[in-house]
């Protein structure tokens, strides 16, 4: 679990494995992850883009980038939340992600509201 917050923006973050989608002998562990996003400011923000930085036991990294979350740019006025799931894909049973959401303001300013940094971690699988 994650849970950060960046100038009002709060980012909440759950992950579970996903068994029904990985396979141990074709090296694939499937995560899910549940994000809120709320808005704890006075202002208004959109959430404008994503980065993620995805990495496994092994130590590579995936960076992905692309605009919005699950096809939509939320606009959150204070007091407002927006909740998403979403999935990842891994070639080691554990590993971890973290990232951030560029928000844009009415003014048009943006800044990076910060997802931190959680695991995933198919049960088990550290002992």
């Amino acid at each position: 679990m994650s849970d950060t917050i960046t100038d009002g923006i709060r980012v909440r973050v759950k992950a579970a494995f996903w068994p029904e989608r990985s396979s141990v002998e074709a090296e694939q562990w499937a995560f899910t992850y549940t994000i809120t996003i709320s808005n704890e400011g006075t202002r208004v923000a959109t959430l404008r883009t994503r980065e993620w930085f995805i990495t496994d036991a092994t130590g590579h990294v995936e960076e992905v980038k692309g605009p919005g979350v699950i096809g939509k740019q939320p606009r959150l006025e204070p007091g407002q939340s927006f909740e998403y799931t979403s999935w990842a894909m891994l070639r080691t049973p554990f590993g971890t992600m973290r990232g951030s959401y560029q928000m844009e303001r009415e003014d048009k300013t943006m800044f990076d509201a910060v997802i931190g940094q959680f695991s995933l971690a198919q049960p088990n699988a550290l002992n």
